[in-house]
């Protein structure tokens, strides 16, 4: 074993081929569809006929989605490799330190998504006590901002896994 390995056991070699990249592409667009999709479907249901409540979903409710979408666009625009840059691989000088800020931000924007839609979950909706089909508007946004959160993370790994496949030309 080498002595630079944290761990013990040798990373699978599946994990450095790019049909597992690709999976993990649309792994992570699978999810942050299917949190819009619960997402939509409660703003559709609570202004339906259906919803017998006097609750419905106002703006307020999509400002925690709203965050979450925006911390992925600014995860996702960083590159693994601009982490651990230092001033001679590219122009100008502290570029790491600049993208850990960045993706800082980007993972603050998504934790006050999520955060947010737990806020607006227990004030707008458990505190006056609705019944669950109001309730579920509140579940919803908690569910999509969580699974928003989870794809950014699923997306920002496998489109920086290092691949013995691809070429990075330096000039």
């Amino acid at each position: 074993m080498s002595g630079h390995r944290l761990f013990r056991f040798p990373k699978p070699a599946w994990l450095n081929s790019p049909n597992t990249r690709t999976a993990g592409v649309y792994f992570a667009g699978a999810l942050f569809s299917l949190g819009f999709f619960f997402f939509v479907d409660a703003a559709t249901f609570s202004h339906s006929n259906r919803n017998g409540g006097e609750v419905h979903i106002k703006f307020v409710d999509w400002i925690p989605g709203i965050c979450s979408a925006l911390g992925m666009l600014v995860i996702n625009s960083i590159e693994k490799t601009r982490l651990s840059a230092d001033s001679y691989s590219y122009s100008g000088t502290g570029v790491a330190w600049k993208a850990r800020l960045v993706l800082f931000l980007g993972f603050a924007l998504m934790a006050g998504g999520l955060a947010g839609s737990v806020a607006v979950l227990v004030l707008k909706y458990v505190v006056p006590e609705y019944p669950f089909p109001t309730l579920y508007f509140g579940i919803a946004n908690v569910i999509a901002n969580g699974l928003i959160m989870l794809s950014s993370v699923v997306l920002w790994v496998s489109q920086n896994m290092e691949d013995d496949y691809t070429y990075n030309l330096a000039l």
